[in-house]
């Protein structure tokens, strides 16, 4: 009975194992920040880095996380690894990353520069992850912050996150259709499928 009962429990824990979700491997680079491969090196110049996304044909997307963040390390190593998301964000997107508590110098589009942290702070950022998605063109002396097309706090799973991604490239806001008719015609749309 007793040997049953252990194979029964390793098939169980095997079975667990099996089934939990895949989590990508991600680096961390030394500032503590998750580094996909996507992930642009820039010298954190907002104006520069629309110029380099749009000759690129891409959008400029700002990913503002922290060290330890256990939502942020979610979306890394569970959600953006999907291979649709993976395929939408480097088809797309042009990112860059900021560090909410960090120190490198950032220019934002009206020519204000400070450190990461006050620059997060200056657009009013209080949680990570939060994405910042920007339009094409930015109006004369506007932020980051005052010039996004949607900005999104918080983690979300792989549905909602492909969606917002889908909706920011297909100019979703410019129609008047709110994100969150969107996903739920999104959502209805993939359970009749």
């Amino acid at each position: 009975m007793r040997r049953l009962t252990i194979a029964l429990a390793t098939l169980l824990v095997g079975g667990l194992v099996l089934t939990a979700p895949a989590r990508a491997e991600v680096p961390i680079g030394d500032d503590g920040l998750h580094k996909p491969t996507w992930l642009q090196d820039t010298f954190k110049n907002l104006p520069d880095d629309l110029a380099e996304a749009n000759a690129q044909g891409k959008r400029l997307l700002i990913m503002i996380e922290q060290r330890g963040c256990i939502y942020c390390t979610k979306m890394q190593e569970e959600v953006y690894p999907d291979p649709a998301i993976d395929k939408i964000i480097r088809d797309t997107y042009f990112v860059d990353q900021i560090n909410l508590f960090g120190d490198t110098e950032v220019t934002d589009f009206d020519g204000t520069v400070l450190p990461e942290k006050e620059m997060a702070q200056r657009w009013g950022v209080v949680f990570t992850p939060t994405l910042i998605f920007l339009p094409e063109e930015i109006p004369e002396g506007k932020t980051a912050a005052q010039a996004a097309v949607v900005t999104m706090p918080g983690a979300f799973g792989k549905g909602t996150t492909k969606a917002l991604f889908e909706w920011v490239r297909d100019h979703g806001y410019e129609s008047g259709e709110n994100f969150q008719k969107y996903l739920q015609r999104q959502l209805a749309k993939s359970k009749t499928d």
